[in-house]
């Protein structure tokens, strides 16, 4: 009978948890039963941090972690695996300067894949100094490692690093495969790449083949180089090698989304209607798809089909249509989409929507209207607002407006910079461009002498890495 307390204990972590209180009371019953080994505390901390509340549940996991009796691996590489990527990488940092525990492969993995789901330059110096270790360690053979190296690699946008690894590699799964493509895909100048290095994963005799991540990721590829031939010929190999691609939300989005911006949106229209499934990305693809040419009364149209179908268009929607409008000029269209945005789809505009219109505005011309638009904004205009209406102001020799426009821009730098320093040249070099283009020479030389007075200098800012691990975790 003294075993039934072990065995409830034990079936509580085979549930799914579903709160602190639960989760607490699961680890009081730990406790009370004397059950303390690692395997059942490895489940706790995964149970800690899968709840809702990452910040409270990942701090009560580290609790779990540091009340264990003896330093364990297994529960340390559990804790880096589970929690938040910035508290895997602090966590690591902290017990390397212990260094009283060997890390193994599945450590150095881990904290690899916490600094790929955490892309900045400080996390790339983590990810650099790790791979250091796994060298200097003889673990750099291990494939899960070296394919988690390329993708921390590769989302840092290190590629370099990335392709030098992965070339180094004696073996290599899809998840390498993909994890390469996808980073030169993520990135217009690299999109070349990622067809080459497709094309090679198809001739390699290593029996890997390509799934449905790596189609997908070419065909964004071929999208971002506007290559209707060669995503024609993706489209081809999904055809035969995938079972039932018109079954593939996924796919299917990508294939719309490709033949839109490939120039062929017929094609595009016809994989769109084959689709028996299609989400709010798959709508959004093939309304920006008939914006982009041209099509905004058929892309707003789309708009009332899709939620009639039960799918509500979101942010990223408006945001990709305003952009489609702004891109082909269609300002009409973008006006009525904004109107719409909120009156009838309740989606509330973000600032990202504000400066569509804004720019939509500003390159046709209506530059007094773009004005007006940002005075009338219920929240507080940005900096990049005005940049994008100044940059008008020149293209369409618009002085008067320039000047209006340019001192606004000055007048919220110097707010923004008075707790940070010196104001940046940018704006001032921009305005006193507006000047020169109109030969107003007089005041090209007062904005010039401005600079001189708030101590602004003309030059080209530069900034430095730090290359320890404390330093580098500081811009975390």
């Amino acid at each position: 009978m003294h075993h039934l307390p072990r065995l409830r204990s034990l079936s509580l972590l085979n549930l799914k948890l579903k709160s602190t209180h639960q989760l607490k009371q699961a680890h009081a019953q730990l406790i009370t039963n004397g059950l303390k080994s690692t395997s059942i505390y490895g489940k706790l901390i995964q149970q800690c941090c899968a709840l809702s509340d990452p910040e409270s549940t990942s701090l009560y996991a580290h609790l779990v972690f540091k009340h264990f009796d003896e330093p364990n691996l297994f529960l340390l590489n559990t804790l880096i695996r589970c929690t938040q990527p910035k508290d895997s990488i602090f966590l690591f940092a902290n017990w390397v300067s212990k260094a009283s525990l060997c890390f193994d492969d599945f450590t150095y993995k881990f904290v690899l894949g916490a600094c790929a789901r955490l892309p900045s330059i400080p996390t790339l110096v983590v990810g650099r100094e790790v791979h250091a270790r796994i060298v200097k360690e003889g673990i750099i053979s291990n494939i899960l490692v070296q394919t988690t190296l390329v993708h921390c690699y590769a989302s840092n946008k290190d590629l370099d690093s990335a392709r030098k690894v992965f070339d180094e590699m004696t073996e290599r799964t899809s998840v390498t495969w993909n994890a390469m493509i996808t980073g030169y895909s993520s990135h217009r100048e690299s999109a070349r790449d990622a067809l080459l290095l497709f094309r090679d994963m198809l001739d390699c005799d290593s029996g890997v083949k390509p799934t449905d991540t790596t189609t997908v990721c070419v065909l964004a590829a071929a999208s971002q180089l506007g290559v209707l031939e060669t995503g024609a010929c993706v489209h081809g190999y999904v055809e035969k090698a995938m079972p039932a691609p018109d079954g593939d939300v996924f796919m299917g989005t990508g294939l719309v989304d490709m033949y839109s911006k490939c120039g062929s949106v017929d094609s595009a229209l016809t994989i769109f209607k084959r689709m028996k499934q299609r989400n709010v990305l798959t709508w959004t693809a093939m309304a920006t798809g008939l914006a982009i040419h041209g099509k905004g009364s058929e892309a707003l149209e789309l708009l009332d089909v899709m939620k009639a179908h039960g799918t509500n268009p979101n942010e990223v929607t408006f945001t990709s249509l305003l952009a489609a409008c702004c891109h082909v000029g269609l300002v009409e269209e973008g006006l009525h989409l904004f109107h719409m945005m909120k009156t009838k789809f309740g989606v509330t505009p973000h600032m990202q929507h504000y400066g569509c219109i804004v720019d939509l505005l500003s390159r046709s011309g209506h530059l007094n209207e773009a004005y007006d638009f940002i005075i009338a904004m219920p929240v507080e205009p940005d900096a990049v607002l005005w940049r994008s209406l100044l940059s008008a102001c020149k293209v369409h020799g618009n002085v008067a407006m320039g000047e209006k426009v340019g001192r606004k821009l000055l007048h919220i730098q110097l707010t923004q910079s008075s707790a940070d320093g010196t104001p940046k040249s940018e704006d001032y070099v921009a305005l006193s461009n507006i000047y020169a283009y109109a030969e107003k020479w007089d005041a090209v030389e007062m904005v010039r002498e401005e600079m001189k007075v708030m101590g602004i200098e003309n030059k080209a800012g530069s900034s430095s890495v730090q290359t320890t691990s404390n330093h580098a975790l500081d811009g975390l």
